[in-house]
């Protein structure tokens, strides 16, 4: 994809988000890594408004135009990109059943294969720092390490992967995974299947979801 096209692919994955409904208002954002820099989402821009020169370039180093405002966030979506050259997209939002249990710091434990699918047998949960900040950013990292996806506490989640469209294909079974644990813990406490099995499927699942073109 070109520049522009890039840029589109952003708005287009921001309104797929809210129509998803895995997000609310502009309360998600994405980048989308970019030559050598990044692409990610303004701030306090309705989706629906949204144009692709609104959409800002970072360098690696932070820089980006005054005259633009990117994402409050921009710092957890840049060091992601910095810590992680196989990630090329990320995805932030704040699905209703992810944030249920990042806000009672719950991490999303191997209660089905599927889970294979973020890297390994749990979802972390990152500990609670202020949004936009720093700290923020260094917890986000360290619980994506060997992850494809995390919860935030009393935040959100994140997900990343080699592409826009992988990314947001996980994203939505993340939020799927937390809906089904919310579920099993209004039963009981569920059974969890062991770390060799999802290691087992996880290599098995190589190449699973979304195909790029």
């Amino acid at each position: 994809m070109n520049d522009r096209e890039k840029r589109q692919s952003i708005i287009d994955a921001c309104l797929r988000m809210n129509a998803l409904g895995i997000n609310q208002g502009t309360s998600g954002n994405i980048s989308l890594r970019h030559g050598a820099g990044l692409l990610i989402t303004p701030t306090s821009v309705p989706y629906e408004t949204m144009q692709p020169e609104q959409v800002v370039y970072m360098g690696l180093d932070g820089s980006f135009d005054p005259a633009q405002r990117p994402s409050t966030e921009w710092r957890f979506h840049l060091d992601i990109l910095r810590a992680r050259p196989d990630v090329h997209a990320v995805v932030h939002a704040h699905p209703t059943y992810c944030t249920v249990l990042a806000i009672m710091g719950l991490e999303i434990p191997p209660i089905h294969y599927m889970i294979a699918c973020a890297g390994g047998d749990t979802i972390r949960c990152a500990p609670y720092a202020t949004f936009g900040t720093q700290e923020l950013s260094a917890h986000a990292v360290k619980a994506l390490d060997g992850r494809l996806a995390c919860l935030l506490e009393h935040h959100g989640m994140i997900a990343v992967g080699p592409s826009l469209a992988k990314a947001m294909w996980l994203a939505v079974e993340v939020e799927t995974l937390a809906r089904q644990y919310h579920g099993c813990l209004q039963i009981g406490k569920p059974r969890l299947l062991p770390t060799e099995e999802i290691e087992k499927v996880r290599i098995r699942m190589a190449g699973y979801g979304h195909a790029d073109k």
